[in-house]
């Protein structure tokens, strides 16, 4: 190996107890790619390695940092000169070990950089992805729009050109054992500026989480192509906008929105929430959940309840709710709303508008949202 080789550093994902693999290779996704193989190819770009280092002592120092949560760093004297091994955990909100990266390499070759990487858990019985502080130093993202919880609706409201909705909600919200998913997205920061989050999510459903460990990793480049929404979606998207109407797909076993089809209903506070059901009045939430029979038999139905405003109230709205086609558990609807008054005043979310003096205290994180909606004409989340 020449001294100025670049060894990339490898991913590895411990999202479960019982699996892992490698999620990634320097820039280049490897989709839970076998981790053993990984290793043997590892060092076999170092062949000098195999004379006092082996894949099995390579794994045992993996399962050392993942089980003690600790940097290794471990220099390798061999025939061709000595080598380094550089070993790193990446930690979840709650300090466990998401997974770990690793480069191994001559101490002449010089070490990459690490790109920003930070473990999430996505809690189903709270309907929010959990994310430590760690986050607010990715490309699309900025320390006064973190939150510690953030629903999957916000989450998919960041993104641009983004398809894959269906599939991470099925994962989500009805997780079953052994099932994941890798994507890459684009995020959009208040700025205008791009960033791009590769994903990699494993269900579980255990002692420890119902839900779905996540591994978020910032592999943004000044020189990576962004995704632009099509010219169809941009123009149905503005057809909606022009017609004043509003879709969303809506949870209806835990009645909450998971993503906005058109612009999000400017009268509706439904981002920055500490509990997403809360966008819905606690007496309505019966009422919307018992349209599920009805969808589960191809009816289309209405109802209608009150949504949460920027003033801390409450404003009545329909919702026209359709079957979701194609989703396999049938929890989720599209829901079209229109406010039910027309003399009823759309309370748009200006700065001057946030006000919890109606209710008893926030339901949200008030600052965050406010920083965020500051630079939404900034933003296309088509």
């Amino acid at each position: 190996m020449q001294s100025d080789a670049v060894v990339p550093w490898m991913t590895i994902e411990m999202l479960t107890p019982d699996a892992m693999s490698v999620a990634s290779a320097g820039d280049a996704p490897r989709g839970f790619a076998d981790w053993h193989r990984a290793l043997q190819r590892a060092l076999a770009k170092t062949p000098a390695v195999y004379d006092s280092f082996t894949t099995g002592r390579l794994a045992a120092a993996m399962q050392a940092v993942r089980d003690q949560a600790e940097d290794v760093d471990l220099r390798i004297p061999t025939r061709s000169g000595p080598h380094e091994l550089k070993i790193r955990p990446v930690f979840g909100p709650a300090g466990d070990v998401h997974a770990i990266r690793f480069w191994l390499g001559p101490v002449t070759a010089r070490v990459p950089d690490m790109r920003p990487a930070v473990g999430a858990i996505w809690d189903l019985n709270t309907q929010t992805v959990q994310l430590p502080s760690g986050i607010a130093l990715f490309r699309g993202i900025s320390a006064e729009e973190y939150a510690p919880r953030m629903s999957i609706a916000g989450l998919f409201h960041r993104m641009s050109g983004f398809d894959r909705h269906a599939e991470v909600l099925d994962l989500l919200y009805e997780p079953k054992p052994g099932d994941k998913l890798q994507f890459d997205a684009t995020v959009l920061h208040a700025s205008g500026e791009m960033g791009r989050w590769r994903v990699t999510i494993r269900a579980r459903d255990d002692e420890r989480t119902q839900g779905a460990w996540w591994l978020i990793e910032d592999v943004s480049s000044d020189g990576s192509p962004s995704r632009w929404a099509t010219l169809e979606r941009v123009g149905l998207r503005e057809a909606h906008r022009r017609a004043g109407t509003h879709l969303a797909v809506v949870q209806l076993d835990y009645t909450s929105i998971s993503h906005w089809l058109t612009d999000p209903a400017p009268w509706v506070r439904w981002d920055y929430l500490f509990r997403p059901i809360d966008v819905f009045h606690p007496d309505d939430r019966a009422r919307l959940a018992e349209l599920g029979d009805r969808l589960r038999a191809g009816e289309t139905t209405g109802v209608t309840v009150r949504a949460l405003n920027y003033t801390g109230g409450y404003t009545p709205t329909s919702l026209l709710v359709y079957p979701y086609p194609g989703y396999s558990s049938r929890q989720l609807a599209i829901a079209q709303l229109l406010r039910v008054a027309d003399d009823v005043p759309v309370l748009e979310p200006q700065h001057h508008t946030l006000d919890t003096r109606h209710g008893s205290g926030p339901v949200g994180y008030d600052e965050q949202l406010r920083h965020w909606l500051a630079g939404r004409m900034n933003r296309s989340p088509a």
